[in-house]
């Protein structure tokens, strides 16, 4: 299960290079993909969908996305020119000073934030759907599911494409909908809110306009388990287990900029779901050792095994290392919005860690995925039932 984090996404890429070189490190003839149901959400979802489209042959699928996450600018994912990151600003001033008087104005109100065309441009060149229904059929992947928020319902939806005809299932707030992935649908899952625009997708026989998967997931692991996953490996790009330490030496008086009011609303998005669900299924399956299997009172509900790979350091510190890399116009918005880390008092470093589209960063990220992956042999090993060499 691929999670969210717009730019911090890359550390997925270099745990699932760990992944393959533990399981597979003479490269055998024949090895077959070790992830036979594949999620994912936000920026995760394209990884998902990346990988699931080369399946048949995972170490060729990594080595192409490490290859466009080393070399990746963020001109690749949004317009960096002083139009593309301030123009819809501009528009929206407008409509916000002058709307009221002037029809033609409110015709022309932005859609988000930031253009995110040319990441539909890269995309486009590299997703092979073809391949993805060849691997379904060719048993080399059992199910790829990516997640989407409905804007005009409010429900949480999954778009799964499967090799097996399944019952769709749904929830509160949350329901599954069988299609054959697509384009739009990496595009309306990967639309941070108010960040990049949302996407106008077909969901059962009408349209509904869909944003960013992580919001109003409820229950990130769901997916996973009604697809048919017993076992599930989550690539974060935060550690759950680790408590945040809070430091009062550089507390200020003043009031939180834009950019620390949206760091805390991404952390709401992307983090805290998968925590809760992460507790959650520990819970069960806790309660479900000490009820005896053959017993009338035990709940139908299996065992999860998760297995969490997480980052041992945090990402939005290191993006704020590599803010210089940045284009120039788009650092200067973030100053706007109020990023900054001046005397070594960062601010605004969650919403820099998830823009922050460039190989010098995104390439620290998947090494550092790759040490602490190679660090957790073991646990790995023993997690996908392969003897210790």
């Amino acid at each position: 299960m691929f999670t969210g984090g717009g730019a911090k996404a890359a550390y997925q890429i270099g745990v699932l290079w760990a992944l393959l070189d533990i399981l597979d490190p003479h490269r055998r003839p024949g090895f077959r993909n070790p992830f036979q149901i594949i999620c994912g959400s936000s920026a995760g979802a394209i990884n998902a969908t990346g990988y699931a489209c080369r399946a048949a042959f995972p170490h060729a699928s990594v080595r192409r996305l490490r290859h466009i996450w080393s070399n990746i600018k963020t001109s690749q994912v949004y317009r960096s020119d002083p139009v593309g990151v301030f123009g819809n600003a501009t528009r929206w001033l407008s409509l916000l000073m002058f709307g009221w008087a002037s029809p033609f104005i409110r015709a022309q109100s932005p859609k988000s934030l930031l253009d995110n065309r040319p990441l539909a441009h890269l995309l486009g060149r590299f997703m092979h759907f073809d391949n993805l229904r060849h691997n379904l059929l060719n048993h080399d992947l059992s199910a790829l599911a990516i997640t989407a928020t409905s804007y005009t319902t409010g429900t949480h939806l999954t778009f799964y494409q499967s090799k097996h005809t399944l019952q769709e299932w749904q929830g509160f707030r949350r329901k599954s909908v069988a299609c054959d992935i697509k384009l739009s649908h990496l595009m309306a899952s990967s639309a941070i809110p108010f960040v990049f625009p949302a996407q106008c997708l077909s969901v059962q026989a009408h349209t509904e306009w869909c944003g960013d998967g992580s919001m109003r997931q409820l229950a990130p692991i769901s997916p996973a388990i009604h697809l048919g996953a017993e076992k599930v490996v989550v690539i974060s790009t935060t550690d759950h287990n680790r408590q945040e330490e809070v430091s009062f030496e550089h507390c200020s008086e003043s009031y939180p900029t834009l950019a620390q009011l949206g760091g805390h609303a991404l952390s709401d998005i992307f983090v805290d779901g998968l925590s809760i669900d992460l507790e959650r299924i520990h819970r069960i399956n806790s309660l479900l050792k000490v009820i005896p299997e053959q017993t009338d009172v035990r709940p139908a509900l299996k065992t999860i095994d998760v297995l969490t790979l997480s980052p041992s350091k945090s990402i939005d510190e290191i993006a704020m290392m590599h803010l210089n890399c940045m284009p120039q116009t788009v650092r200067a918005f973030l100053r706007v919005l109020g990023v900054s880390s001046k005397g070594g008092v960062h601010t605004g470093s969650i919403v820099a860690s998830h823009l922050l589209f460039e190989a010098d960063f995104t390439t620290e990220l998947i090494n550092l995925a790759y040490v602490d992956t190679m660090q957790r042999i073991d646990e790995i090993k023993a997690f996908f039932n392969e003897g210790a060499s």
